[in-house]
């Protein structure tokens, strides 16, 4: 795509969104597209469809590959050099770290966070009916381990792709069940298909799962203007307190680390939690406290599940990490 800059698009009155281009990236562009567009009246918005590192390597875990910063570098790298005005995406897919120059000062409301089970057999009602032996297709450690911390019979097999294609392989035989985020079907329509909707106190889910970032460069005040209004401040508050967490623990795709924060009046609360890939080992924590102290909690959680946990811990996770 050729551009002149983003000093002549904002004269233009003109927005170019970078985003992923599986249907459910596409959707929640779109989603931030008629939003500003509402927002703004006149305001041009164009979407630029960027082919990322984890959209090329379907055929293995994310954790062998270079983890949750695949789904959101070559969109920096166009924010970066002026090619994309914003970003949008998925929360959980983004690195506590963030390039020099980027920031993200707007979140979306956030969507449910409740994982889906999708099974072969109707007659599976949850994750401790699926038979000893089913192969169960995820590439989330954190998904697999805490299936396996509920029924350590269960076959872990490797599953990739978009919402579509996960469901497809599915009923095609590839695996027996797999897990979907309820946000990411709702967004595409298919929510009548979330039949078992786990609750987080039987699948935690992952740090921001169901939430919307927009990321820009940190001195573009026409841009921060523009998404201002967009930005919703519940879950912002509850999105830093869960990755708070996260950046405490070192988290990446290699560590199964889930996390939940809510909101009750002037008080926030956390769940969190880790184990070990394989379901043996599980710890968990959970604190409130002031909702203005959202990411000191999340530090502190994190530095309770290190104590609880242990040096042995890590050093088995780093093992079968292939870390160690």
């Amino acid at each position: 795509m050729t551009t002149s800059g983003p000093d002549s698009r904002a004269r233009a009155g003109a927005l170019i969104i970078g985003t992923r281009g599986s249907p459910l990236a596409l959707a929640q562009a779109n989603m931030v597209r008629d939003a500003l567009m509402a927002a703004h009246p006149g305001l041009e918005v164009s979407l630029s469809v960027i082919r990322t590192s984890g959209d090329a390597f379907l055929d293995r875990p994310l954790a062998q590959i270079g983890g949750k910063g695949l789904f959101t570098k070559e969109i920096e790298d166009a924010l970066l050099s002026g090619a994309a005005d914003i970003a949008v995406h998925s929360m959980k897919d983004v690195p506590t770290v963030l390039p020099d120059g980027l920031v993200i000062p707007c979140m979306l409301e956030r969507e449910d966070v409740r994982d889906v089970l999708i099974v072969r057999d109707d007659a599976v009602k949850g994750i401790i009916d699926l038979p000893a032996g089913a192969r169960l297709g995820t590439a989330s450690l954190r998904r697999g381990a805490q299936a396996l911390s509920r029924n350590p019979g269960l076959k872990i097999v490797t599953l990739r792709g978009n919402v579509g294609t996960r469901m497809d392989k599915i009923a095609a035989g590839e695996a027996d069940a797999t897990f979907l985020a309820l946000a990411g079907l709702k967004r595409l329509g298919l929510a009548g298909r979330a039949r078992i909707k786990l609750d987080t106190s039987e699948m935690l889910p992952a740090v921001a799962q169901g939430a919307i970032g927009i990321e820009c460069r940190a001195g573009d005040g026409r841009v921060h203007e523009l998404i201002a209004s967009l930005d919703h401040v519940p879950t912002r508050i509850c999105v830093d307190a869960e990755r708070a967490l996260l950046a405490s623990l070192d988290g990446s795709c290699r560590t199964p680390i889930a996390a939940h924060a809510t909101l009750a009046g002037a008080k926030l609360s956390l769940a969190a939690m880790i184990v070990l890939p394989d379901g043996s080992r599980r710890f968990d924590t959970s604190l409130t406290g002031a909702v203005t102290e959202g990411p000191a909690i999340g530090r502190e959680a994190g530095r309770q599940l290190r104590e609880r946990a242990g040096a042995d811990f890590f050093a088995a996770l780093a093992a079968m990490s292939g870390q160690g």
